[in-house]
């Protein structure tokens, strides 16, 4: 069964949506496996625009089965909202989507408990979260005694489960105001309004692992879709600040439930350049004219929350490390093309942290705090690529950055993208591979 995943190596919003968009013909099922509606993949299609966050890319494709596994949680109205959007626009949902009764349900006592939250960390910076009930709903998956999955609400003791939930949480709360509660959740409101939810979401649940594992037995071709990027892997990234699910190829397996064995390529998704939202360490980060000239030209701002990206050069240190980790196979290249116009182009190609000189990446935030980064520079081009459709239609000079990337990160570049369209993308795997 050819497996394959397409992975973020960077700090997310690598365009890993148009890439799982153009894969799509060639698998039977897409899989989105972590994270929830704090995810926001974009695909274009000639002069339709689609903004994704829970439904997997491959929604586009009437073909293909779309699979929310039961790694993700779930926002049953964000969700719906979702469905009712691309239904609204002609695409086909009811038989090509299924979610897991697995995947855990976002309350509105997670979302009060993420406003009420502080989410900064000692020294008083922002972690970043969007408030949308992410990471205070993986909590109490862990947590286990208040959470709730999709298959509970089709079970005939929902109410009390959820009375039972909310007279903690609305303790919680008060205690996050310092007594002071504001408007207390009502159990019985939110017990219609999510039995509701549950009613309009039915056709589409069911047990996703049972559904993949007989895929796998039946040789069915499975293209998995990570979310966010592995630089915010809540065991592997730059912890603190990093999402609340393992955006890590090391948490595929865990998250869709089909084994690793299974899987047998992994493209791993860069931006041509690097960005950052939130707060924590970017060591290549480009506060000056750079930084805007890059964060204009690409539209850095969040797909979901509109939030400025910060933005720098290309970090070979992270990614050749983000590759190793998730196993990657084979590069994809994206926003090529925000990079025409330049002179001169830097890729970070080591760190000096504390006088010392590494490639390594730091496995604790503080150290890479410090890390300043070695830059090489590369020469720029000026002519626009969004026309290219092959290697060859490429400047020398783009050629050679691409070469440098394979080199340095170790693994051959395999699809370069030059614009936001479908067309707008080479496939090719000219770079060289280092081991």
């Amino acid at each position: 069964m050819p497996g394959t995943c397409v992975i973020g190596l960077q700090w997310g919003d690598e365009a890993k949506g148009k890439l799982v968009d153009l894969l799509t013909l060639d698998h039977d099922l897409v899989v989105r496996y972590q994270g929830g509606a704090n995810a926001g993949h974009t695909v274009v299609a000639g002069e339709n625009t689609y903004k994704l966050s829970l439904i997997p890319s491959g929604i586009l494709t009437p073909s293909v089965r779309c699979v929310i596994a039961g790694g993700v949680v779930i926002n049953p109205p964000a969700c719906l909202q979702e469905i009712d959007g691309l239904v609204s626009r002609g695409i086909r949902v009811a038989d090509n989507l299924l979610i897991s009764d697995r995947a855990h349900v976002i309350f509105p006592w997670h979302m009060a408990e993420d406003r009420s939250l502080d989410e900064s960390t000692s020294d008083g910076e922002n972690i970043g979260t969007t408030q949308r009930g992410i990471g205070p709903c993986y909590r109490d998956k862990v947590g286990r005694s208040y959470a709730i999955r999709l298959g509970d609400l089709y079970r005939n003791d929902i109410g009390q489960r959820i009375e039972h939930v909310v007279t903690a949480k609305n303790r919680v709360i008060a205690s996050m105001h310092g007594g002071e509660q504001a408007e207390p959740l009502d159990a019985k409101t939110i017990c219609a309004d999510y039995l509701g939810y549950a009613e309009r979401l039915k056709p589409y649940v069911a047990d996703s692992t049972a559904l993949l594992l007989d895929a796998v037995d039946a040789d069915q071709r499975i293209l998995f879709e990570g979310a966010q990027g592995a630089l915010l892997d809540v065991d592997h990234g730059t912890f603190p600040y990093v999402t609340s699910s393992n955006s890590s190829g090391v948490g595929v397996s865990s998250g869709s439930g089909v084994p690793g064995r299974f899987i047998d390529k992994v493209l791993g998704v860069v931006k041509a350049y690097c960005t950052r939202v939130g707060g924590g360490p970017f060591p290549t980060e480009q506060s000056n004219d750079i930084g805007q000239r890059l964060r204009d030209r690409g539209n850095e701002y969040g797909t979901v929350t509109k939030r400025p990206r910060r933005c720098g050069w290309f970090d070979a240190v992270a990614a050749r490390y983000t590759a190793r980790l998730s196993g990657v196979d084979s590069l994809a290249v994206m926003l090529l093309d925000v990079l025409s116009g330049m002179d001169e182009l830097s890729i970070c190609t080591a760190y000096e942290i504390d006088g010392q000189r590494t490639t390594n990446f730091p496995s604790h935030v503080d150290d890479l705090r410090r890390a300043v980064p070695v830059f090489e520079t590369v020469p720029g081009w000026q002519a626009e690529i969004t026309a290219a459709r092959s290697i060859d239609d490429l400047p020398d000079a783009a050629r050679g950055y691409l070469d440098r990337i394979s080199e340095l990160v170790g693994r051959p570049v395999e699809v370069v993208s030059v614009g936001p369209d479908r067309e707008q993308t080479i496939f090719a795997s000219r770079a060289a591979h280092t081991s």
